[in-house]
């Protein structure tokens, strides 16, 4: 299966700015799909980003115009990059990969945005 590790996650001030990184094992021409999703404590993980084949994307509503989801071919990385980050942008992100062999998680990462 595909082997995602994660990071970048880590404690900012109310709107401050992170990247999250999420490095596959395998070539991202082989992965149908990817997206990050993130899950408070006590609530339902929910999908945050996603990005399509074709390169299209998919937002959450709430993180529209200040996230941006990407990704890089060559060193076959997801990115999240994450602009105005509210308090209730806090949460476990997890790197998600939908590939022929199956669909793999990362580890998730850590968001915190508190003064």
């Amino acid at each position: 299966q595909v082997q995602l590790v994660e990071s970048g996650g880590g404690l900012v001030q109310p709107g401050g700015s992170l990247r999250l990184s999420c490095a596959a094992s395998e070539s991202i021409f082989s992965i149908y799909a990817m997206g990050w999703y993130r899950q408070a404590p006590g609530k339902q993980r929910e999908l945050v980003a996603r990005v399509s084949p074709g390169g299209g994307t998919t937002y959450l509503p709430s993180v529209k115009g200040r996230f941006t989801i990407s990704r890089d071919n060559a060193k076959n990385t997801l990115y999240l990059q994450m602009n105005s980050l509210k308090p209730e942008d806090t949460a476990v992100y997890y790197c998600n990969a939908v590939a022929k062999s199956g669909t793999s998680w990362g580890q998730g990462t850590q968001v915190t945005v508190s003064s």
